[in-house]
């Protein structure tokens, strides 16, 4: 028997013993966990820091809370400014995620679903609006807040992000609705069934998993969103968390513990929604792709 045929069978075995699962190559292995390292080491060092005392961290910046200091995260968590401020990131992010599903499936259905003329520019449109970041538009954005007078109003955070998030809706359920087989529609057109109760009882149902999708992204990108509200919002009872945590760092700028506290709490939030829906958003991005 060569020595082929011998590793050939000896590959066989481990691939049975492993369930049928070939492994990669260790150096893929080694790369994936430097790259989750290097990603994971800052969350990890602001949520350590705010354990420690500023005289430790002046000492050995790098080094472990020693002894742990639960002090920085108590001020944080008894003051009222942090709880105001997760409660302003929280109400701007739900009701940007209902305004953002609700329009989105709504103009995502008929584009899906109607043949009319110009649907294919209208798509068309929504696409191009993913090349088009709030960067660029946030001078004109400031003034048409400033007209409407939504200025110091969470609103005027609200209704630019919706709009900014519609292209990402629409470019994801897009592809689900269409999914949805033209016979289903046809059946129920034929029980009686109009339109609108296709939607509200076929269509709602199937999609789901892109709803709860671009539900999680658009949540997400409000409790982040750091450059609108900077432009919008210049009281301090109406700051969001990101904004909260530059006024909180320029005013306890030389306890430097305390400030990766209140940093490292206004990460968690977001942290562990992700963390929870991760499947959910792979899963419906997945869909969208194969629809």
């Amino acid at each position: 028997m060569s020595a082929t045929t011998t590793g050939t069978k000896a590959r066989a075995r481990v691939q049975r013993a492993s369930g049928g699962r070939t492994w990669g190559s260790p150096v893929v292995y080694f790369l994936a966990l430097v790259l989750v390292a290097v990603m994971l080491a800052p969350v990890v060092y602001i949520i350590l820091g705010g354990f420690r005392t500023n005289s430790q961290i002046t000492t050995d910046p790098s080094g472990l809370p020693n002894p742990w200091n639960l002090g920085n995260y108590a001020d944080v968590l008894s003051g009222s400014t942090f709880w105001q401020e997760v409660g302003n990131s929280a109400f701007a992010a739900l009701v940007t995620t209902a305004g953002v599903v609700a329009l989105g499936l709504g103009a995502s259905y008929v584009l899906a679903r109607y043949r009319f003329r110009g649907r294919g520019a209208m798509y068309s449109l929504f696409a191009a609006g993913l090349m088009f970041p709030m960067t660029v538009a946030i001078t004109p954005l400031y003034l048409m807040v400033k007209s409407l007078g939504l200025m110091n109003s969470l609103a005027g955070v609200i209704l630019p992000q919706i709009a900014f998030a519609l292209p990402t809706t629409v470019i994801i359920l897009v592809p689900f609705l269409r999914a949805i087989p033209d016979e289903i529609e046809e059946a129920a057109a034929i029980d009686g069934c109009s339109r609108l109760g296709f939607f509200w009882r076929m269509v709602l149902p199937l999609s789901v998993p892109g709803v709860i999708t671009v539900g999680i992204l658009a949540f997400i990108a409000s409790w982040n969103s750091y450059l609108l509200p900077l432009f919008i919002l210049n009281n301090e009872g109406s700051f969001t968390l990101p904004l909260g945590v530059q006024a909180f760092a320029s005013q306890y700028s030389v306890d430097t513990a305390k400030v990766l506290a209140f940093t490292s709490l206004s990460m968690i939030p977001a942290l562990v929604f992700f963390s929870l829906f991760e499947r959910r958003i792979v899963g419906g991005l997945t869909g969208a792709v194969k629809g």
